[in-house]
Parts: C-alpha cells; structure tokens; sequence
C-alpha cells in the first residue's frame, strides 16, 4: 500500500481561513493543472477549462457577491442552525490570492460524445474528477484548496465573460496555507459530523438504513 497517498487523501481539506497570501510558483501551478488535465473524461471529451483568476478588483467583486448569496441562506436558518453558520467561514477568496474557475463545455466533442447517450451529467462527472485531481494535487504540493459554492452561475459567467453554453462548475480558492486543519471546518463548529464507512456500504442490493437526526 502507498502510504503516502492515502495520507494526502485524509489530508485533504476545504480550506477557507488558513491561506497565507502567497502566490502559487509557476511550476507549481503548472503540475497541479496538468494533474487536473490528466483526469479521466467522458468519451475523452475533456470537457473542463480553468480560467486562473489573480486580479483583486475581480476577486473582490465576486466576493462581494458570495456574501450576498450567503446572507440569503442565513436567513433561511433559525435557533441553534443559524447560530451555529454564523461562525462557519465559507470562503477565502480574497484571502488565497489565486481564484481557479473551472467551466463545463457540454458540447466538446459533441454530436458523439462516447458514453454519454444514457447518462447526460457524465460529462459533469467528469469535471468533478478533474477538480479532485486538481485538489490532491494541490494537497500534495503543499497548497490549500477551497471550493467555493454561494454563488449563482450566471453573475460569476457574466464576470469572467464565460460563453453561454459553457457552464460555471466551482470557483477554487489556492494558495499556500499555514496549516491544514486536522478535522474538517463543518465537523469542527458541529455544523454535521462524518458518516461511517459501515453506514453506506451495501451488499448486492441497497438496503435501508437508519435516518435518524444528525
């Protein structure tokens, strides 16, 4: 067994307030896309694309309007829940210094995209392989990754001038990190805590499972 990957896959983490502000060195960046580049894909359709994201004005922009998106969800949330998010940090966008948008072209190599006629959201899949790929990359080389999600696609396509058709998947904050947090960021505030393995692991057939609260 290779100890070392499986240290960096429990290693890996969302990270939001550990990035030091440092830049990503050019050869560093470049291991780590093409470690996302070299994800398996749909057809080999390949269907992702990684816009670097550096100038603040941007970064500031778009995190001007994370925090809008999340009041919206806090004030869907009451009593010890709404408490409870209040100290939760969703996001380190200005922080990392380097935003990643990685974007979703449904019709590369379209009309024939081998293996996708029964499954539409293969492709999608697809770009979440190379996000993983991209974040133990990252993880490996020392760097933290947060996936930013409290945004609406078409105000972050509007700011990158991203074309309609191709679809926004995660705004990726990286940069390097003082530290990696030994228990995840949700775990630790008791926003939720880690399933079991045994819990969602079936024989042959999916069978019920308790769903008591969390």
């Amino acid at each position: 067994m290779n100890e070392q990957f499986y240290e960096i896959l429990h290693r890996r983490r969302d990270v939001r307030g550990e990035f030091t502000g440092e830049p990503v060195a050019e050869e560093v960046l470049a291991r780590v896309l093409g470690a996302a580049h070299a994800a398996p894909s749909v057809g080999l359709s390949q269907p992702w694309d990684f816009v670097l994201v550096r100038d603040a004005r941007t970064r500031e922009t778009f995190a001007r309007h994370v925090h809008e998106e999340r009041a919206v969800f806090a004030a869907s949330l009451e009593g010890e829940r709404a408490e409870t998010f209040s100290r939760i940090k969703i996001e380190g966008i200005r922080e990392a210094g380097l935003g990643i948008v990685v974007t979703y072209d449904e019709q590369r190599g379209a009309p024939a995209v081998l293996g996708r006629h029964a499954i539409a959201d293969a492709g999608l899949y697809s770009v979440c392989l190379a996000i993983q790929n991209l974040w133990l990359a990252a993880t490996a080389e020392g760097l933290g990754v947060g996936w930013v999600s409290f945004y609406r696609e078409p105000v972050l396509a509007g700011l990158l001038g991203i074309p309609d058709g191709i679809r926004p998947v995660a705004w990726l904050c990286v940069g390097p990190v003082r530290t990696l947090a030994g228990t995840p960021d949700l775990e630790r505030h008791g926003w939720r805590r880690r399933v079991p393995l045994p819990e969602v692991v079936h024989h042959d057939r999916f069978t019920q499972r308790d769903q008591g609260p969390k």
